[in-house]
């Protein structure tokens, strides 16, 4: 069973038959037939607004309640594996694993807004269609492609494309709004939209009547921003999330000066009225909210704004809200407003040892909480993704525009010919730009050369170029010194020992204890000693390889154990998954 509770208007659709129309404390979500379904409902990620809640799973299907189905949930058709959803209020939006986008809505098809279409293939670029990202407005989708370009499709009445909103109301077909973007931060609700660039430089368009784009006083008379514009006096550090209300922004920014468990703040900048800012008076640029529930060995782990209220997680367990509360969707149990930070009473979680895989998704006045674990579904997507984290880095390269991109070098002490090739590897880096730069390691990873065929043909020969990703990790598993690796896990006939980056990779378990902002695993040591030596050798040989032992006999009791295994390490699965395998082999025995 899954954590996810709910608080807010129970309406549009109806989520609880059987409830009263506003939930005013958190209540436990749960599906109908769970029991029967318990494997297929891991959720993923959530997302609501006001006339739709869609919940994507681990498996890639998706429930969505929509407005016009109050008694039953009704299943999205979708063919391909879903690996994100994304809900407006006149708009959907499905990202599939191999890069598509399916969107329907009123604003992206005028004459059938129920039907899904391929969005993505409407990109004039044949060679930027692969998607990586999407996010939804009030009226318009926005999409973030491989090539790091920022795309949007839909509604442009408050200039949210980026464009003349007098001459250039919508459009049916992705435009291009910026390049070399890294991230898309945009509301549910909201007619505004920000972009960050690789340099960490924030620009943002659309709807400023309230002044929720944060450019200062001196622009508060222009209510609508057309053209992507710099937003200057962003606090100092790296911007980690922006979550954009109808009337307000809120920004999460994490300081970069402190090299363990840097302090993480927020800022808000737009309309008091509805005190979504959580302090007393309107600002036009982001300034801090203060709060003594912000203590000191507390941190922020998720944000998220819905049209008038904003909630906030942090490393102790703490929800944190402000701001319109009028259908109970701070879950305070009253429909009172709230000007500042407030702390809400929850009930006992089942999984408070792993706080940072929960997750917040607010809607128009509609509130989860919900338990999520991390997960990757093949090596190659977990090195790619786990590149561009900087906690585990540990080797810089500088581009010719010299900024700095970084590296995990056991992955290219293994990935490239010899050691001496880093030297060579420098040398072309140093004449690429940043976005070239990630796409070269991105295919050191992945060994993937459609991603730039071009930039892969001057690194194939520095590479091993042949070499599938899992025998890259079977190397590593066969090679890398005992006294190299950093993280021993303890059993009674045995210590194993793993580097910390490929337990990252492959265990949700200790992918949450490694990246907590809050505890120093330096030097811990886990006891698990209900596997017998094969069994676990073979759960140690499949976290490298995706692939099993060949000279190890398959028992029902190896099958039971390693059960137990899996879920106890969170173990990321691909297809087919250790366990089927196990079975296979098992059948094939006898």
């Amino acid at each position: 069973m899954n954590d996810c509770l709910f608080f807010g208007q129970n309406g549009y659709p109806i989520l609880f038959k059987n409830e009263p129309e506003m939930i005013k404390k958190p209540i436990q979500f749960k599906f109908e037939n769970e029991n029967e379904n318990e494997n297929e409902k891991q959720i993923k990620q959530i997302s609501t607004s006001y006339f739709s809640t869609i919940f994507l799973f681990k498996n890639g299907k998706a429930i969505e309640y929509q407005r016009d189905s109050n008694e039953n949930p009704s299943k999205i058709q979708i063919e391909e594996n879903i690996q994100k959803v994304t809900v407006g209020i006149r708009n959907e939006a499905i990202l599939t694993i191999e890069g598509n986008v399916f969107a329907k809505g009123i604003d992206i098809n005028p004459e059938n807004p129920n039907k899904f279409i391929n969005i993505s293939s409407l990109i004039e670029d044949t060679n930027d269609r692969i998607i990586q990202d999407i996010g939804s407005g009030h009226n318009s989708i926005y999409l973030l492609t491989s090539n790091q370009n920022a795309y949007g499709i839909g509604s442009n009445d408050s200039g949210q494309l980026g464009f003349d909103y007098k001459t250039f109301k919508e459009t049916e077909k992705p435009i291009l709004m910026m390049k070399n973007v890294s991230k898309i931060f945009s509301g549910n609700t909201s007619h505004h939209v920000f972009l960050l660039n690789s340099n960490q430089e924030l620009f943002g368009c659309g709807n400023n009547y309230s002044g929720q784009l944060g450019l200062g006083e001196s622009r508060k008379e222009e209510t609508k921003i057309q053209k992507l514009t710099k937003i200057q006096n962003i606090p100092k550090g790296k911007i980690i999330d922006i979550q954009c209300g109808e009337f307000h922004s809120i920004m999460l920014i994490e300081d970069e000066d402190q090299n363990e468990n840097p302090k993480r703040k927020l800022y808000s900048c737009g309309s008091w009225i509805y005190n979504g800012l959580g302090k007393y008076q309107e600002t036009y640029e982001f300034t801090e909210i203060k709060s003594s529930l912000f203590e000191n060995g507390d941190n922020i782990l998720d944000i998220s704004c819905g049209d008038l209220h904003t909630l906030i997680l942090t490393s102790k367990g703490k929800l944190i809200g402000f701001g319109l509360n009028n259908l109970g969707e701070l879950g305070t149990g009253d429909t009172k407003y709230q000007s500042i930070p407030i702390q809400i009473e929850l009930p006992k979680l089942r999984f408070n040892e792993n706080i940072s895989n929960y997750h917040l998704s607010c809607g128009s006045s509609k509130s989860f909480l919900y338990y999520s674990p991390f997960s990757f579904s093949n090596l190659e997507e977990d090195l790619i993704k786990l590149f561009k984290r900087k906690e585990f880095c540990n080797i810089s390269f500088k581009t010719k525009n010299g900024e700095i991109i970084e590296a995990h070098k056991l992955i290219l002490k293994y990935r490239l010919k010899d050691e001496n090739e880093i030297e060579k590897l420098q040398e072309i880096i140093s004449k690429k730009s940043i976005k070239e730069s990630n796409q070269i390691f991105e295919m050191i990873y992945s060994n993937n050369s459609k991603i730039n065929p071009k930039l892969y043909s001057e690194i194939k020969e520095i590479i091993n170029s042949n070499e599938k990703i899992e025998e890259t990790m079977k190397r590593i598993y066969l090679n890398e010194n005992e006294n190299k690796k950093d993280f021993i896990i303890e059993r009674k006939e045995k210590q194993y020992k793993f580097p910390k980056l490929i337990l990252i990779m492959r265990s949700e378990l200790y992918r949450g204890m490694f990246l907590s902002v809050i505890n120093d695993t330096s030097n811990k040591v886990t006891d698990y000693s209900e596997l017998n030596n094969k069994s676990f050798q073979i759960f140690e040989y499949w976290i490298y390889s995706n692939q099993i032992k060949e000279e190890i006999e398959i028992t029902q009791e190896i099958i039971d154990e390693i059960k137990t295994g899996i879920d106890y390490f969170q173990l990321n699965q691909t297809n087919p998954n250790l366990f089927d395998l196990l079975i296979k082999k098992f059948n094939n025995q006898n």
